[in-house]
């Protein structure tokens, strides 16, 4: 939740000539209400279910990049889906960058709703702690904490497909 993941990954999807989706988003035009609307009407497990449903309506999509929530990898099987469905990147952002984005960002986010300053960096913090085993499982782990501005984000883009690149040409040199 807020390193970054639309942002980047809209740049991505435009920079390979992929489509885009969000996964709230998508959530949102389905249902035609607010994550924060489903989340207060249906609680977190109801959501959960949807999301999952969603998801895998989306991974079934082809030459897509894909953003999902920052808890969508903590539920049901849904890491190892992503694994098994295409190339998965952690954006892994200190807590502080996160506040930093949050800041600037116009999104309603529930679990975050009535927190400010070093309770929100330590809610967080403990978010991050509990769901990182979760974000470990991506294939790629990529810090964006030099994600401090919009006009990096196409650096950030070229780095993270040049660690792709870099990782498939070692694992294709040995053999796997």
């Amino acid at each position: 939740m807020g390193a970054g993941k639309t942002s980047v990954g809209k740049a991505m999807a435009r920079k390979l000539g992929l489509a885009f989706y969000d996964l709230d988003f998508f959530i949102e035009e389905r249902f035609r209400r607010k994550v924060a609307d489903i989340f207060a009407e249906r609680g977190e497990e109801g959501f959960r279910k949807i999301e999952y449903n969603m998801l895998h309506e989306l991974a079934e999509f082809e030459d897509i990049v894909l953003a999902v929530g920052g808890g969508t990898p903590c539920f049901f099987d849904n890491m190892d889906y992503l694994n098994s469905k295409g190339i998965t990147v952690f954006m892994n952002a200190s807590p502080e960058i996160v506040v930093r984005h949050l800041k600037i960002s116009h999104t309603v986010r529930p679990l975050l709703q009535q927190k400010q300053g070093q309770e929100l960096i330590d809610h967080i913090r403990r978010h991050m702690e509990e769901r990182m085993p979760y974000y470990l499982k991506a294939q790629y782990n990529i810090n964006v904490d030099m994600l401090d501005s919009f006009e990096k984000i196409d650096q950030l883009v070229e780095h993270i497909l040049a660690t792709i690149g870099e990782q498939k040409n070692k694992l294709w040199q040995n053999g796997e």
